[in-house]
C-alpha cells in the first residue's frame, strides 16, 4: 500500500489516479492513524518551503512518518517541494528541513542562467541519471519530465545525486540516500515517463 501524504499541499489526487490506473493499492494519509499496512510513502509539495514545513508539522503526521522512514526504513519519495523538505535548510525560508538527505536548497541565481533564461524553471526538460538506480528503470535517456520551481537541491554528498537537469547549469533534480528518494520534477504530470517512474517506485 502506497500512502500519499495529504497535508494540504501537492497534487494528491493526481498521484492517486496514476496508481489506480496501474492497479497499485494506494491511500491518502491525512492523519497519524492512516499509515496502517503502508509499505511506501509519497510526500508531495508545492509553494513556499516554510509554509510546507509548518503544514507538515501542524498535520500531526510528522512523528509517524519519521518512524516509518527512519526506523522501519520504508521507501519515501519526496516530490518538488516535498523533495526540498528532505534537505537541512532552504534559502527560501528560515525553518529547518527534515534533514534526511544532507544538503541545502538554493535559489537559482541570474548569473547561473544563460541566454536570458527565465525563472521559474517551468516546463519540460531532460533528466539525466548519473548512476544506476531502479527508480529510473525502463525510462529512456531522451525522456522528459515537467518542472515548476525557482529553487533547487544542492547535496553535500556526491553519492546522493541520482539525476541532473540542465537549466543554464547542471543542477540535481533527483536525489537518493538509502530508502529516501526525491525528485524536483512532477512525475504525476509527466505523462508516460512519470507513470513509469511512479511504477518503479512502487516496485522498489
Amino acid at each position: 500500500m502506497i500512502a500519499i501524504i495529504d497535508y494540504g499541499l501537492g497534487n494528491v489526487k493526481a498521484f492517486v489516479n496514476v496508481f489506480n490506473k496501474l492497479n497499485i493499492p494506494v491511500a491518502i494519509a491525512s492523519t497519524a492513524n492512516d499509515f496502517e499496512n503502508v509499505t511506501k510513502i509519497i510526500l508531495p509539495g508545492v509553494g513556499a518551503f516554510d509554509f510546507a514545513m509548518q503544514r507538515l508539522e501542524n498535520s500531526g503526521m510528522r512523528n509517524s512518518i519519521e518512524k516509518l522512514v527512519l526506523q522501519d526504513h520504508l521507501p519515501l519519495l519526496g516530490v518538488c517541494v516535498g523533495m526540498q523538505m528532505l534537505a537541512n535548510s532552504s534559502e527560501e525560508g528560515k525553518l529547518p528541513g527534515l534533514g534526511w538527505i544532507d544538503g541545502e536548497v538554493k535559489k537559482f541565481a541570474p548569473s547561473q542562467l544563460k541566454n536570458n533564461t527565465l525563472l521559474p524553471h517551468m516546463g519540460w526538460n531532460d533528466v539525466l541519471p548519473v548512476r544506476n538506480n531502479d527508480l529510473f528503470r525502463n525510462i529512456d535517456i531522451d525522456s522528459r519530465f515537467y518542472f515548476l520551481h525557482s529553487y533547487y537541491f544542492k547535496t553535500n554528498r556526491k553519492e546522493d545525486v541520482l539525476a541532473t537537469t540542465d537549466y543554464g547549469f547542471q543542477f540535481e533534480c533527483a536525489v537518493n540516500s538509502k530508502n529516501i528518494y526525491g525528485v524536483q520534477f512532477h512525475p504525476e504530470k509527466s505523462h508516460q515517463w512519470g507513470v513509469q517512474l511512479l511504477k518503479n517506485f512502487a516496485e522498489l
